[in-house]
């Protein structure tokens, strides 16, 4: 039930191909060869073709201004066909041209904590890793310019909600995979609070940190309202009908009197 993140996802929504010299952070495209390798990136319908069009950006246009904004699309693409070594090298190369590229952090912390096991024996150095990614993005997203002048403010506040959002859940991950569940409860409900339009699987989460912490009632009603909601993929209603299912039968084994002896 690992969530895709979709970070790589809101940049490119926020971007406009028709007005690429009008983001706040002043990449300017140099040539129109390269306004139009760039849209070819951008406008890409599925991975493969948008990683290679972003190769080819790379390619031809070493000094491009949107360095940054092309690995972290290519990373994006590779997270989203299951890449995670392909996506973390372009991750990291993103922020080695933008050390504030937070989509790119969160990317990583979210593609870290998914991937540790508990008997790595790498697990809390991979922890600490996905922990500072993440707090790495919140404070990177303090003083984040808009992505493209054309927003709102509004749309802006909306945009690094869902940022934010994706990051308590990366925290979430490792307090989790750290068995403090507590915190983990604390993480996924921030998560949930904080995105604009909360991902039903963070919801599914965050049931299943509150029946480790022993809070079944409020368990029972999180899974509730996942199961609720029209259109949630199969597989995360699958999850949450069975997290409920855990979380009512210990419910009830507390609930029981204890045998007489």
């Amino acid at each position: 039930m690992n969530r895709t993140l979709h970070a790589g996802l809101k940049m490119l929504g926020l971007l406009s191909l028709g007005s690429l010299t009008l983001l706040n952070a002043q990449p300017k495209p140099k040539s129109q060869a390269e306004v139009a390798a760039l849209q070819a990136m951008f406008s890409a319908t599925d991975m493969d073709t948008r990683i290679k069009a972003g190769d080819d950006v790379l390619l031809n246009f070493a000094n491009t201004e949107f360095k940054p904004f092309v690995l972290v699309t290519i990373a994006d693409a590779y997270n989203r066909k299951g890449d995670n070594a392909k996506m973390t090298v372009y991750a990291e190369r993103a922020i080695e041209a933008d050390p504030k590229n937070y989509q790119a952090m969160l990317m990583l912390a979210t593609g870290i904590a998914s991937k540790v096991r508990e008997n790595d024996l790498d697990k809390d150095a991979r922890l600490a890793q996905s922990e500072k990614y993440a707090n790495d993005a919140l404070a990177a997203l303090q003083d984040a310019l808009k992505m493209n002048a054309g927003l709102t403010d509004d749309q802006w506040a909306a945009a690094k909600k869902d940022f934010a959002a994706d990051a308590h859940q990366a925290l979430g991950m490792v307090a989790t995979s750290r068995k403090k569940n507590d915190v983990a409860v604390s993480e996924y409900t921030l998560a949930v609070n904080t995105a604009t339009n909360p991902d039903p699987a963070t919801s599914v989460r965050l049931g299943q940190a509150l029946n480790k912490a022993g809070k079944y009632t409020e368990a029972i009603a999180v899974l509730d309202k996942v199961m609720a909601q029209p259109d949630v993929n199969p597989q995360v209603k699958q999850f949450a009908q069975a997290e409920r299912v855990r979380a009512v039968t210990a419910k009830g084994a507390a609930a029981a009197p204890a045998p007489v002896k």
